[in-house]
């Protein structure tokens, strides 16, 4: 298979001694870590009102089970525990938040390191992961959040004559450990389009496959789904769904996707043959 001008320029452009990729690297991390350490103080900052947002989601669902949301405790049983909880709290804020700058490092890394066209098809990925991640933490905070603390909330028990009274006083740690584990997971489960996306563009996965594993696709999913949320069904239902919307979402991306690499096929197609009818003309006068 023969190599056009173009892509031996960019192949040399792409080569570089292994220092340099060094140097090159050493300069990424050190603008990722910078940025992750200023998100870090920032979020450390405003640790007690970013935890305070985090319980909004607590508040409502005080008042679903028709209690007052003015009313909301939380308790930490240990002195340093809510300091190690706002340094867990900003060290997560502050991944979020330079996430975008790292995602652009890792880019700048290895773009030159790409053809021009698999740079152009990377890019959108890049963007869409963050947003995708945004819209599961949002999925989270505003609906099954709340939900789930609903659901705790009712197993309350008020005390009578006959039974002792059972109130629900969340530890700071344990409360932020839910929603964090909430938020990423919903997080993760987000990037199923962007990832069978990319491993559909390389060969590894197609619509037509995707479509024939869907019923293993539905377990797996309700399995993930039980290991990464509470264990209370709400919560796993909540993951699970999405997650099976999700994998349709994927097999219609796989599919547009492939639309697209036919119709580039056909066009490269008409290109080569109009070059070798070009090609055979000049031959055809010389020799006559």
């Amino acid at each position: 298979m023969s190599v056009s001008d173009t892509e031996k320029d960019e192949i040399e452009k792409s080569s570089a001694p292994l220092m340099e990729h060094l140097i090159e690297l050493r300069r990424r991390l050190i603008w990722s870590l910078g940025g992750f350490f200023v998100a870090f103080l920032v979020c450390f900052f405003f640790a007690k009102k970013l935890f305070n947002l985090l319980v909004v989601p607590f508040k409502w669902a005080t008042q679903w089970a028709g209690l007052d949301p003015h009313k909301v405790e939380l308790i930490y049983t240990a002195p340093q525990e809510f300091f190690f909880t706002q340094v867990k709290l900003a060290m997560f804020g502050g991944m979020v938040i330079a996430f975008p700058l790292i995602a652009t490092q890792i880019y700048k890394f290895i773009a030159p390191g790409l053809y021009k066209n698999e740079r152009n098809a990377f890019l959108p990925f890049l963007i869409a992961s963050p947003i995708l991640f945004l819209m599961g933490a949002s999925l989270v905070y505003f609906f099954f959040t709340p939900m789930v603390m609903w659901f705790f909330l009712a197993m309350q028990q008020a005390g009578t004559d006959d039974q002792v009274q059972i109130s629900l006083l969340p530890k700071v740690s344990e409360y932020l450990s839910l929603i964090m584990t909430l938020i990423f997971s919903f997080g993760l489960v987000f990037q199923l389009p962007v990832v069978t996306s990319l491993m559909t563009r390389v060969g590894m996965l197609s619509s037509k496959g995707l479509a024939e594993k869907r019923k293993w696709a539905i377990v797996i999913a309700f399995v993930v789904a039980a290991v990464l949320t509470p264990p209370d069904p709400m919560s796993q239902i909540g993951l699970a769904i999405p997650t099976i919307l999700l994998y349709e979402v994927s097999i219609w991306a796989a599919r547009l996707i492939e639309r697209d690499q036919e119709k580039q096929r056909v066009a490269r197609e008409k290109q080569d043959a109009a070059e070798e009818v070009a090609e055979k003309k000049p031959a055809d006068a010389s020799s006559t």
